[in-house]
């Protein structure tokens, strides 16, 4: 087997600054054989306190002092730990741990796509939100989504320009920085062009999902000549992955800031590739060409926002607003579930009470909830304690529904002072086909610095691998965000979340924090489409009413009801066989594992402050491979 080559880090950034984009190297140089120890092996070389020297082993749970970071990779993680030991804070961590993971974890996340950053500022004692979700482009209406009156098959929409939102996480990462941070975009970034240039082993995740995207990639000329061989096939697990175009980019928005991203030779690819697609010549897969266009990029702004927040059972639990949906309905949901006590019920009868509080939760959500800027939503409404005390006689306490449930009226609630910041009032919009398909995609980053100031940050590229196509040059993938407006039957019948030109479509997004006395208890969220949020209502549930420690309310096995027709739940492979199960189908509960990746739901992370002052890191033990949690100071 040849043996991995092992630049110096700053031989291979000179390197790579001197290749133009029509001096693309090889694609079989991208990804060489590994050695047999391929673990052990630096990613961007160094010595010393590098830690990247020589990599660790994976842990899923951590404790210790200082700071603290989780992530679906080791690398990620290690960014973040290598910033905080550097004294970088939180913010800082978090943006390098997110660009490292848009090397590694290209299919979940990266520049192409978007995401929302909730921050709790410890000196401030305030929880703000970053939302750089992606928008629709300026030239783009409903009527784009629809041929002959009706709407385009939805796997024809994945893969196309047609999907294609305006990128955030760039001027996402730019804002949280200079707002918030201590370090500019170079010094973040640094670490991300080392990993991106020099390489990674290929791991069994990173192998499954380019299958899974196999013939897509197939189809796409720049897909194809990253990620497949010179067989057409993924690169084997254990060799090393390399994305020269990717580091290159990054030094771009490392050297140029935001602008070099947003303006020049990446956004004039990036408007190519979405009205132009590079489709593969004689390829029978059908691509629909975009709209985007330069002023789409140039134009594109970042909102600072409010977080949404309710209290639960002596807990102040703040999670993002809208255009998201998560901290909305996992409010919603909690407050229906506060009016039962969790001390005289067993755990079947929980998790009962927990399905059907998600049930009614996503009929509001799926009726009231869009972009801000476009929808005045009943927020004040949905998140008023008299609303749940309204709703929650329809939880039926011996057995489960057969069929989905109607939407409320939080509008007669709207002047309620319970605690809702943020919405508005408005118009009342009409159920309609929502795309709520589970999704293990996108990915979830939690960090905390010494300092006491906390992040959990979601950001994605929408499905596993967006929209399947390569940025030609530049090495990542771009997003099929737009997927995630409603698409009702008749275009004409309105809804909160039909796309709009420049409208952000509604997520699932739920970076949460729970304080407790004032100060932080837990941070948490997870990937996983609209199972984001029963995932992080199942994770608070745990840790709350049942008192499980964070690391066990977080690998239980999972159940998700997102209000579906029939009434069914969703639920992993592992829960079906479970005492629980068992009891749940006593109740008449329907079980189905079909629209799960590979059985499982989610992949979170979380922390967990202890009273002795230490901090706790989570991350799966077991989805997604396993990801990584590390401390700043090891207890």
């Amino acid at each position: 087997m040849a043996q991995r080559k092992h630049l110096l880090p700053t031989i291979g950034l000179v390197l790579c600054a001197a290749c133009s984009p029509s001096e693309k190297l090889d694609p079989v140089s991208q990804v060489e054989p590994a050695p047999g120890d391929a673990g052990a092996q630096p990613d961007g070389g160094g010595t010393g306190d590098d830690l990247f020297a020589t990599l660790p082993e994976i842990a899923p749970t951590a404790t210790g002092r200082g700071g603290a970071a989780a992530t679906v990779d080791l690398r990620g993680t290690l960014a973040a730990i290598e910033i905080l030991r550097k004294g970088g804070n939180a913010v800082d961590a978090a943006v390098a741990a997110a660009s490292v993971l848009g090397a590694t974890d290209p299919f979940s996340c990266g520049i192409g796509g978007g995401g929302f950053m909730l921050i709790y500022l410890a000196g401030e004692g305030k929880v703000v939100t970053i939302d750089h979700r992606e928008t629709a482009p300026a030239g783009l209406t409903a009527s784009a989504f629809y041929e002959s009156g009706a709407p385009i098959d939805f796997d024809e929409l994945v893969t196309s320009g047609l999907s294609v939102g305006v990128p955030g996480t760039v001027r996402g990462w730019s804002e949280a920085l200079r707002r918030y941070g201590t370090l500019g975009l170079g010094d973040a970034l640094a670490r991300a062009i080392r990993v991106a240039e020099t390489g990674f082993d290929v791991d069994r995740t990173f192998f499954e999902q380019t299958g899974r995207n196999l013939e897509r990639f197939r189809a796409i000329t720049s897909s194809k000549e990253l990620f497949l061989g010179p067989d057409g096939e993924p690169w084997p697990v254990g060799t090393t992955f390399k994305n020269p175009d990717l580091a290159r980019t990054y030094r771009l928005i490392a050297e140029g800031g935001e602008r070099a991203f947003y303006e020049g030779e990446v956004a004039e690819a990036i408007v190519a590739a979405v009205g132009s697609p590079p489709v593969e010549p004689g390829s029978a897969l059908t691509v629909r060409p975009g709209v985007m266009a330069p002023s789409d990029l140039q134009d594109y702004e970042v909102r600072v926002r409010p977080a949404v927040s309710t209290t639960y059972r002596g807990h102040t639990i703040h999670g993002m607003g809208l255009p998201s949906s998560g901290g909305i309905t996992v409010a919603l949901a909690l407050n229906l579930l506060e009016g039962f006590d969790p001390e005289v019920l067993t755990p079947v009868e929980v998790l009962h009470r927990y399905l059907g509080a998600s049930r009614l939760a996503f009929a509001d959500r799926g009726a009231f909830l869009g972009d801000p800027e476009f929808v005045e939503a009943p927020v004040a409404g949905l998140l008023s304690k008299d609303y749940a005390d309204a709703r929650r006689d329809l939880i039926d306490l011996v057995k489960a529904p057969t069929k989905a449930a109607a939407p409320g009226d939080p509008f007669a609630f709207q002047n309620d002072p319970s605690p809702s910041p943020g919405g508005g009032q408005g118009a009342r919009g009409r159920s309609a086909r929502p795309n709520d398909a589970g999704d293990n995609e996108t990915t979830h980053i939690t960090i905390s610095d010494a300092a006491g100031n906390v992040v959990s940050y979601t950001c994605t590229i929408e499905a596993e691998g967006g929209n399947g196509i390569v940025v030609p040059g530049h090495g990542f993938l771009l997003n099929n965000e737009l997927t995630d407006f409603t698409l009702p039957d008749d275009p004409s019948t309105p809804h909160p979340n039909v796309a709009e030109p420049g409208k952000r479509p509604r997520s699932s997004m739920s970076p949460t924090l729970v304080m407790k006395d004032g100060k932080p208890l837990l941070a948490l969220a997870s990937p996983g489409g609209s199972t984001i949020i029963t995932t992080v209502l199942q994770i608070l549930v745990g840790a709350i009413d049942l008192g499980r420690p964070i690391d066990e309310a977080l690998a239980a096995p999972r159940i998700s009801q997102r209000n579906a027709g029939d009434g069914s739940s969703d639920a992993e492979t592992a829960f079906l066989s479970t005492p629980e199960a068992e009891g749940l189908r006593d109740l008449g509960h329907v079980f189905s594992d079909k629209s799960t990746s590979g059985g499982e739901i989610g992949a979170a992370t979380a922390l967990r402050f202890n009273g002795d002052g230490t901090v706790t890191a989570v991350a799966e033990p077991v989805r997604r491979q396993g990801g990584s949690a590390m401390v700043e100071r090891e207890k």
